[in-house]
């Protein structure tokens, strides 16, 4: 849904009932993870995406269907069935597919979920996508840590559902639960798609260099909120890094350390150190290598990393400390460029995220998608 608020937003607030399809669940090479969503407006309109193209005309169908009569369908394709071949699902993946009409009569509790979504603070949605009595069907509690707001049918679903569904929103897991039709843990019939609205992820990149650009521009594509800090002040400035989220004047070490304390990065945080300077790049590593952050990488050539290693032996870091910096940074992609240079640090990110080689996949077997 993230990828549809803005103009789910306009829509609702303008007092339009929206079609939303979304993707509830994957099997094997499907082309689009849970959460993924397309939106059917009244007036034809489609945002979204929730197949990269596969399924999309049948899930238009499906939203004009929804908006006209307001009834749930959950709905699976897959190659094994003689609809997924006339709709293009040909990639050998099963998806889940749950299409609803959102409104303010159909959901007055969206606004609230909106402007958690868009203050960036965490809240999860949960959604009853199947149950064998229909007026259970289509029922949604929104969850946030300390509150819920919403009904999906009984106390004992609400309290078992909020549960599981903070849960996932502390690991930023988006997933279908499974319960019996009054919430038993241990039961079937009732399924129950929680979709969770963590912050962004961070890319803090240490360096106000031209590779520091190109690398905000590509994080900011990401979905990374992205900073960029120098201790320079004639360097670092929002005239330089225009699609920065921020850019920070200050020491990156002394920076860094004051995020880690105020709890603001996490295990999905990705630190890149651009600076090329021992001075800069020596203390922030390691304030970095000891802190829970998804990855750490740092610029240089050879002899640099060979320097920049003593150095953070000498400053008292540990082998295991030591063996989670990826320097030289990227992959090798023969990349000299600065946008060049982005997008090997990118691909190297992404390959460690989802466990990839980082080799060519015609050259490899087996599936393409990952779990992280």
């Amino acid at each position: 849904m993230r990828d549809v608020l803005d103009e789910l937003m306009r829509r609702y607030s303008a007092g339009e009932p929206i079609a939303l399809g979304t993707v509830v669940a994957t099997f094997s090479s499907a082309p689009r993870a849970p959460g993924a969503a397309m939106l059917v407006a009244p007036d034809g309109t489609v945002s979204g995406s929730v197949s990269g193209g596969c399924v999309e005309g049948a899930v238009y169908e499906l939203g004009q269907q929804v908006l006209g009569d307001g009834a749930p369908v959950l709905q699976r394709y897959g190659v094994s069935d003689d609809d997924a071949f006339a709709v293009g699902l040909t990639c050998g993946g099963i998806i889940d597919i749950y299409t609803e009409r959102i409104s303010a009569a159909d959901f007055p509790e969206f606004v609230d979920l909106a402007k958690s979504i868009q203050s960036e603070e965490p809240v999860a949605l949960a959604t009853v996508v199947a149950h064998p009595l229909p007026e259970r069907l289509g029922k949604r509690l929104v969850v946030w840590p300390g509150r819920t707001v919403g009904d999906l049918g009984t106390s004992r679903i609400n309290d078992a559902v909020a549960d599981d569904a903070r849960g996932m929103l502390a690991n930023g897991r988006t997933g279908t639960l499974h319960y019996g039709v009054e919430g038993e843990r241990r039961g079937e019939g009732m399924s129950v798609f929680v979709s969770s609205f963590e912050p962004p992820p961070r890319l803090l990149v240490f360096g106000a260099i031209d590779f520091a650009a190109a690398m905000a521009r590509l994080g900011s594509f990401l979905g990374y909120r992205v900073t960029v800090c120098d201790a320079r002040p004639v360097f670092a400035t929002k005239s330089r890094f225009p699609q920065a989220d921020e850019v920070v004047v200050d020491w990156p070490h002394r920076y860094l350390a004051a995020e880690v304390e105020a709890d603001r990065i996490d295990g999905r945080t990705v630190v890149a150190v651009l600076t090329h300077d021992p001075k800069f790049d020596v203390p922030v590593l390691e304030v970095a290598l000891r802190a829970d952050v998804g990855y750490v990488g740092a610029m240089g050539s050879r002899r640099t990393h060979e320097d920049r290693m003593a150095r953070l032996r000498e400053a008292g870091l540990s082998e295991e400390e030591l063996a989670r910096l990826a320097s030289p940074i990227g992959l090798d992609l023969g990349a000299r460029t600065p946008e060049e240079t982005a997008v090997s640090i990118a691909a190297e990110v992404i390959s460690m995220r989802w466990g990839g080689a980082g080799s060519r996949l015609t050259e490899a077997s087996g599936r393409i998608h990952r779990e992280p």
